[in-house]
């Protein structure tokens, strides 16, 4: 009986001990957690929290924390980006505004003052000032185009659409432009009518700002192109030009908010880097992605790939 209590105690002393250990370890790990994270706040670290315990139930706790400072830095890094963005955004737009402006200041100027000028100058100067004018309306449309398109507030249905004809519409559109500045125009589209999963204003949109990037941009190289090309499941639409190109540098940010390459602020490269950015959000609403390669003259690409529909 002695022993037979004796082992009992000892079972209950070794389950006190065990008990004592495992709470001692659940408290040093609680204060680890609670010292680290205060540290990665008050030091905006991306640090994360190592698991120093076996206790399931604080793994599971300790590897939610890290998903959640995962999800937290992401965050910060997006608004920072954004934040960057905008402060781009708003010196671009500035710049871009204030030089018509100034135009148009200099015009009426000149109007008011002096009243020596002929008629065929007042004339020229009004017609200076009324262009420059729905320069400045054209870069407020865009901007309210993509804050728009950015906040959802736009009504673009999904249909069927032919592709054929919106991309002969848009060429059409441009090809007295194009001739009168000599540049070639080669065009691909095939007699087979291919359907997509779009939206005909959506599209009308993209392909138009695309064929007059094209043009601004690639008109050193004398010769645009337009092709339309498809396989089981994607219809994509290829707008190019053997122009200048873009460096690969600046490839993967031609399509960011306001980014603009330093020709863009050349008098024969002027842009308000906002006309690829809606590009794109357009084709992502539309389900669609867009995609650029470019050899500087060369071949510059923009492929734009849709959903096909074959019903």
């Amino acid at each position: 009986m002695v022993l037979f209590l004796s082992i009992i105690i000892f079972l209950l002393i070794t389950i006190i001990c065990f008990q004592y250990k495992e709470k001692k370890d659940r408290n040093t790990s609680l204060i680890y957690t609670h010292k680290k994270l205060q540290s990665i706040i008050t030091e905006h670290t991306g640090e994360k929290i190592l698991t120093m315990t076996n206790h399931h139930e604080l793994k599971q706790l300790f590897n939610a924390i890290n998903e959640l400072l995962d999800y937290n830095q992401k965050i910060i890094a997006t608004h920072k980006k954004m934040e960057h963005s905008m402060r781009t955004m708003l010196a671009n737009i500035s710049h871009d505004l204030k030089t018509p402006l100034t135009v148009v200041l200099g015009y009426i100027e000149m109007l008011q003052l002096d009243n020596a000028i002929s008629d065929e100058e007042r004339q020229q100067l009004l017609s200076g000032v009324h262009a420059k004018t729905l320069e400045v309306l054209k870069i407020i449309h865009m901007f309210f185009d993509l804050a728009k398109i950015e906040a959802g507030d736009t009504d673009y249905p999904i249909t069927k659409i032919n592709v054929n004809e919106i991309c002969r519409k848009n060429i059409l559109s441009f090809y007295d432009l194009v001739m009168s500045m000599g540049i070639d125009i080669q065009i691909d589209i095939p007699e087979t009518t291919v359907f997509a999963l779009g939206n005909e204003d959506a599209l009308d949109r993209i392909i138009n700002n695309l064929l007059s990037n094209a043009i601004t941009y690639g008109a050193d190289g004398n010769i645009i192109g337009l092709a339309i090309r498809n396989d089981d499941v994607n219809i994509y639409i290829d707008i190019w030009d053997r122009g200048k190109g873009i460096d690969e540098y600046h490839v993967n940010n031609v399509f960011e908010r306001m980014y603009t390459l330093e020709d863009s602020r050349n008098k024969s490269f002027q842009g308000s880097g906002l006309g690829l950015t809606i590009t794109k959000r357009l084709v992502e609403l539309l389900g669609g992605s867009i995609h650029l390669s470019s050899i500087p003259y060369e071949k510059t690409i923009f492929t734009v790939s849709l959903k096909r529909m074959t019903y």
